[in-house]
């Protein structure tokens, strides 16, 4: 069962005036950086509604966020369909909300002070449906990889995945990471923006029927970039908001993170394939890229299973 807790009104808990911007949020395990997270948003004097879909929490962080919600007035929580997807329960986030302009925000993102207002005034006057990406960072100051890329087809992703587009010179021209670039002095039409944050207007949203619910975990923002380039819409980058994305923060396994992308990323390359050959060649590489998206999360546990293995003692050779 669906239980939800809000108070009427946007920042004013007494006000009835309907929000003009609502954050979405869906929530999963996230841990200690999703009270962070929280912190940060309702800091915001630009968001009047925040709406959260708990997917799955400790009892602990449930029962805070349920302690939140009866205290903040601009919070709207919904809770008890266990985990869904998270293009399930982000629509449903932005079904129950009433603002007119959505932000769509991971769990363990941290808005930054102008983050808003800026990806609000990229939009203006573009062609609809508009989707803007933030400026993502990594907590040591550095950019983060997929806040701003190119086309991603199954030929990118797997030169991507294996970094051979980075590593080697012919062919850096199929790198779809741009984050090693000169940032841009103004939002520029970019393929594909990260889902950690992003702005589009309801209506947009409502447009392009939301989040392709077919994706479970990841894939889903390449998808609703994709389709609002189709539908005539663009997909700006703007590098004047910035956030903070931690990542990785989630209590899931690694291995099933990665299955559900590597997954995501075949029914994405099908979903795209209008003609013959291309169909053909996803089905070739779709083994290939599976197999890339799962080597690095078991590389890395190899990694550690060495790192922790206390060194063998060298015994005397006896004489």
């Amino acid at each position: 069962m669906l239980a939800t807790n809000a108070r009427a009104g946007s920042g004013d808990p007494a006000s009835t005036a309907p929000p003009r911007l609502s954050v979405v949020m869906v929530v999963y395990m996230t841990g200690p950086a999703l009270m962070e997270s929280v912190r940060h948003v309702l800091a915001e004097p630009w968001v009047d509604e925040f709406v959260v879909v708990d997917n799955g929490s400790s009892s602990a962080d449930a029962a805070w966020l349920r302690d939140l919600s009866q205290r903040e007035g601009r919070v709207r929580l919904l809770q008890g369909l266990g985990n869904i997807g998270f293009a399930r329960a982000a629509n449903l986030g932005a079904l129950a909300a009433k603002g007119q302009e959505l932000v769509f925000l991971n769990p363990d993102a941290f808005l930054t002070p102008g983050a808003i207002p800026a990806l609000r005034d990229a939009a203006r006057d573009r062609p609809s449906p508009c989707v803007v990406g933030a400026r993502v960072f990594n907590t040591d100051g550095t950019e983060q990889r997929g806040g701003r890329r190119g086309e991603i087809t199954p030929v990118t992703t797997l030169l991507s995945l294996s970094k051979l587009s980075a590593t080697l010179p012919p062919l850096r021209r199929f790198e779809i990471h741009r984050e090693g670039e000169p940032p841009p002095p103004y939002p520029v039409d970019t393929p594909t923006i990260s889902g950690a944050c992003f702005y589009m207007t309801a209506r947009d949203f409502q447009r392009l029927g939301g989040f392709d619910e077919g994706y479970f975990l990841h894939v889903e923002d390449i998808d609703l970039c994709w389709r609002a380039r189709r539908a005539g819409g663009c997909v700006l980058f703007q590098p004047k908001a910035r956030i903070v994305h931690v990542g990785s923060t989630s209590r899931e396994s690694p291995l099933v993170i990665e299955w559900h992308k590597g997954k995501g990323l075949i029914r994405y390359f099908f979903k795209r394939a209008q003609l013959k050959r291309h169909k053909v060649l996803t089905a070739l590489l779709a083994p290939l890229i599976l197999v890339a998206a799962l080597a690095r999360p078991l590389a890395r546990q190899v990694l550690r299973r060495r790192v922790r293995r206390p060194a063998k003692r060298l015994l005397p050779v006896p004489s």
